[in-house]
């Protein structure tokens, strides 16, 4: 298809915003334009096609995107072949489309979460008739497999189990832009699994707008539980991590399978948004504060040194000081190792949007603020408290200090220690001996 219209193999520049699950999208983005031809390059300068796959969860993201693309603007007038496109979350929403369409007139494409294996036919479109290619939003429901895809890495990898959401929490705009819930077969997912693991993969993480209610849909009944069990039967030298799990869907069958799994990586990550069951019903969360502890009492009972992960939202419409401080109490119950914060992002089309918000956004920095600090303290100790022991990491990467490398807990946490860049891709024995704010320090152990 290509040479008919390039003189060299043509160069594709592709830019992923958001969750783990944009970042999957864009390794298929890869390998469906490798697949027909184009070669994949690192600068906007060199790129015949340029596509920015994108995240709508926060408004940030949103103007982020919309900055990165009026900076196009001088490349399209220097090179008028360039192709330039826009696709994932952002292009679901028929006012972003429009948007598009009326004031950036020098973007080519635009599609949709599902449109990735439609897009070579949107290439031969726009490549034979010259003409733009916008979609109209819309949502099909279904389950492509067997697409061609480009890893980032050669040794951790991402899974998709299932895609969209039912839970219309009403901050999140995730089930409107990605639709509701579906569920891949398992025999699919094994498959993927079992090449993954025939290749080498050393790290699996599964994916899911809730993995927790993973199986719903499916002719034969099986759970988020009853998946893992089948996926950890497969041999080999392997862990697997998951993400995102909804407490209200987070099961005792679920905390009884990760502790008998030797492959189960012992961290949950379980985002609860509040402390305030006031706050948690507005959000349509579906548990209450005292259902949310019992389960980390739970798992914290059947797992020994599980560590918890969690994200909150601050300044959500009507949060009072009360509420705050409830969170805040929260969080020094568990003791979470990771907290991902965010100041409540407005989502035009979401229940809350239309909530009476009269907290102004200094109010909201504030308690941030006091959240952050409140985490740092409880963590830093956490981790400084771990000095002395030994542990297996996978090497992920080069670290910050010369000479180092960084590499990744069962537990989710990150340590540093001198070691060649030869072992990125690796497991590694590691004696831990201090750390420095949240990053733990180590020396390898020779084995």
């Amino acid at each position: 298809m290509l040479a008919a219209y390039y003189e060299t193999p043509p160069l594709a520049f592709v830019r992923s915003y958001g969750c783990q699950q944009n970042v999957n999208d864009g390794e298929k983005i890869r390998g469906v334009l490798q697949d027909v031809g184009f070669g994949i390059c690192d600068t906007l300068e060199d790129a015949d096609l340029i596509l920015f796959n994108t995240c709508a969860v926060r408004e940030h993201a949103e103007q982020r995107v919309f900055g990165n693309i009026g900076a196009l603007k001088k490349l399209k007038e220097q090179n008028p072949r360039l192709i330039i496109g826009v696709c994932g979350c952002m292009a679901q929403q028929p006012h972003i489309v429009e948007k598009l369409r009326q004031s950036y007139p020098y973007v080519d494409l635009v599609f949709g979460v599902d449109g990735i294996d439609r897009l070579p036919a949107m290439l031969a479109e726009r490549l034979r008739r010259g003409k733009r290619y916008l979609e109209t939003p819309e949502q099909r429901n279904a389950v492509v497999e067997e697409m061609p895809i480009r890893r980032d890495s050669g040794f951790r990898a991402w899974l998709p189990i299932m895609y969209g959401c039912d839970n219309f929490c009403t901050y999140c705009i995730v089930p409107y832009v990605r639709g509701r819930e579906r569920s891949r077969e398992p025999d699919a997912i094994l498959a993927e699994f079992r090449d993954l693991i025939t290749k080498g993969y050393k790290e699996i993480t599964l994916l899911g707008q809730n993995v927790n209610s993973y199986g719903k849909g499916l002719g034969n009944p099986i759970d988020f539980a009853d998946l893992l069990n089948l996926l950890c039967a497969v041999p080999g030298d392997y862990q697997i991590r998951f993400m995102t799990s909804h407490p209200k869907d987070a099961s005792r069958k679920l905390i009884d399978t990760i502790a008998a799994q030797p492959h189960m990586c012992k961290h949950i990550h379980l985002p609860v948004q509040s402390g305030s069951n006031r706050l948690l019903q507005q959000m349509n969360r579906h548990y209450t504060v005292e259902q949310y502890l019992d389960l980390v009492d739970y798992a914290r009972n059947k797992i020994p040194g599980v560590t918890f992960s969690s994200d909150i939202i601050v300044g959500f419409p009507g949060e009072t000081e009360e509420d705050f401080e409830a969170t805040l109490e929260l969080v020094r119950k568990v003791g979470y190792m990771q907290l991902f914060t965010f100041i409540y992002s407005k989502r035009n089309g979401t229940p809350a949007a239309k909530m009476p918000d009269p907290t102004t956004h200094a109010e909201k920095a504030a308690r941030m603020e006091r959240l952050l600090r409140t985490q740092d303290e409880i963590a830093f100790a956490a981790i400084a408290s771990m000095a002395g022991q030994n542990v297996r990491v996978l090497v992920e990467a080069a670290g910050r200090t010369p000479g180092t490398v960084n590499g990744r807990l069962d537990n989710n946490l990150v340590v540093e220690f001198p070691a060649p860049e030869m072992l990125i891709g690796q497991w590694a024995r590691v004696n831990l001996t201090g750390s420095r704010a949240a990053l733990l320090t180590g020396e390898l152990v020779d084995e």
